[in-house]
């Protein structure tokens, strides 16, 4: 199993997706021990002091005017975690709590945070036997950072409260913690403030969502290719040279996955109407701009989130010169925006495609395709209702592009009055994520049973190739209406898992 080493100075997208995602084992590096027992011996000597520091012997947010006496700061530290271990609802998935899990480990290792060896130690080995701490889904604010998210979490490594073992059972936190012979943590000074205080469930979530809208991005440019060919559309709007003078990367990038799913097609540009077209709809001759524009925005979350995983986030910090500093680097916003920032662009993606499967579907527009793609249209009503449940997600996903980072409420007696809302806007995001996977699927599912319905004409060699997997993956091709759901499971699964931008790129090579 691969092993992941963490140092003092961050960690990697990559990183973080193999051990949320694919269980990879986490190691901390001696340059990690090293900045671990530095930083502890600076919380030592302020303990052991008489001046008040925030989270070492005061309270904290609203209460941290009160001074904490050594006998009740063992007491405060693991106080603050059952506190803050407020989370409420459904749970949170496995890959998000293991996300950022190992992102809290990652600014632990950072030697910023004033934890000692063995509470890293600690965190690292509850991810390496599989124990995933039972998180909920309303509860954080995103500022200071994902608080009763990370709660939950060391609560777990205090051997308190639920988590799931590796066999996906939810047993009490002590009872897992016994039988892979791990003892809980008794914390110490700093170490429970140090614990909850980050963004890292939100950027977890960001993470996550990147590695998918790479995928959905490229499989969205080729269901656009898909049906601008069934829809006999013009292959020129691609050309290189128009895209040179609008030189966005991302559309250039969309224009020339389209064009090379389409090199060679029978379809695009030769068999016009008795009234030949002059242009095509925006929904197929604009699919590179939108495309494009979503693709951008995706390059700018991404600097946004290598800065983060750069990044040491808790208050106080212990800087390299031995000060401890109150900061407010916890607070959400660079990351919630860029959540938001995705959610309107997925809405968008989704938009579009629907718009193409709906010209697919209707006689006046299809260029003599039959209505709803129907054997008999009447007696049958082929993909009608398919078009009614894209154009539900595409509703919904409307909805999930209002910004929650442009909300705030104020909290903590009005100590922290200014909130990111970040985890809200990472929830809703994986949301959005979902549903634009399912909307992509219905495209796909209707542009691929277009092309078999061009009797005498000749898709281009990878659209052939996305047919016969699609067919190979149990997603029917024309005839008489089925039970139409257990096609569109089939459709989405295939573009989830991967295998249409695989099938495509089986001739085309490999796409952006």
């Amino acid at each position: 199993m691969h092993t992941v080493v963490l140092g003092a100075s961050g960690t990697t997208a990559a990183e973080v997706l193999a051990v949320a995602r694919h269980d990879a084992r986490v190691q901390l590096s001696e340059e990690a021990e090293s900045a671990l027992a530095a930083a502890r011996a600076v919380i030592d000597a302020l303990a052991a002091g008489t001046d008040p520091v925030y989270g070492v012997s005061t309270g904290f947010g609203a209460l941290a005017t009160r001074p904490i006496g050594p006998h009740l700061r063992a007491r405060l530290q693991r106080n603050i975690v059952r506190s803050h271990a407020a989370g409420i609802g459904p749970r949170v998935e496995r890959e998000v709590v293991r996300a950022l899990m190992f992102l809290r480990l990652k600014t632990l290792c950072s030697g910023r945070t004033g934890v000692r060896p063995e509470v890293a130690h600690a965190l690292a080995d509850l991810l390496n036997a599989g124990i995933t701490p039972v998180v909920h889904e309303h509860g954080s604010l995103g500022c200071s950072g994902d608080l009763a998210p990370l709660s939950h979490c060391a609560l777990a490594l205090m051997g308190e409260g639920d988590a799931e073992g590796p066999d996906g059972t939810v047993r009490p936190a002590a009872d897992l913690l016994a039988a892979h012979r791990l003892h809980p943590v008794e914390l110490r000074e700093k170490e429970g403030l140090a614990l909850l205080n980050g963004t890292d469930g939100m950027l977890g979530m960001l993470l996550m969502a990147l590695a998918d809208l790479d995928r959905l991005y490229t499989s969205a440019d080729i269901t656009a290719a898909l049906s601008l060919e069934a829809l006999l559309g013009s292959a020129r709007v691609l050309a290189p040279e128009l895209h040179a003078i609008r030189p966005h990367p991302g559309q250039g990038a969309a224009a020339a996955n389209m064009r090379a799913v389409l090199r060679g097609s029978g379809l695009t540009g030769h068999h016009q109407d008795e009234a030949p077209r002059v242009q095509d709809a925006y929904s197929v001759r604009c699919a590179p701009q939108v495309a494009g524009a979503g693709r951008d925005t995706l390059a700018h979350a991404r600097l946004v989130a290598e800065r983060e995983l750069a990044a040491a986030v808790d208050n106080p910090v212990v800087l390299p010169d031995g000060r401890v500093e109150s900061n407010g680097n916890f607070h959400g916003a660079p990351v919630g925006y860029v959540l938001d920032f995705l959610a309107i662009a997925v809405a968008d993606l989704a938009s579009i495609a629907e718009r193409r499967t709906d010209r697919l579907l209707d006689r006046s527009r299809s260029h003599g395709l039959p209505a709803f793609l129907a054997e008999d249209p009447g007696v049958d009503s082929g993909l009608m209702i398919a078009q009614y449940t894209q154009a539900a997600l595409v509703a919904e996903l409307k909805r999930l592009a209002v910004p929650a980072s442009a909300d705030s409420i104020p909290s903590s007696a009005m100590q922290e009055d200014h909130v990111s809302l970040g985890w809200s806007a990472a929830r809703k995001l994986r949301t959005a994520v979902d549903h634009l996977t399912r909307v992509l699927a219905v495209e796909a599912y209707a542009a691929t049973r277009a092309l078999e319905l061009r009797a005498g004409m000749v898709p281009a060699e990878a659209s052939r190739a996305v047919i016969a997997a699609a067919r190979a993956a149990g997603i029917e091709g024309p005839g008489p209406d089925r039970f139409l759901a257990p096609d569109l499971a089939a459709a989405d699964a295939f573009v989830r898992g991967g295998a249409l931008v695989r099938a495509a790129e089986s001739v085309t090579g490999p796409l952006a």
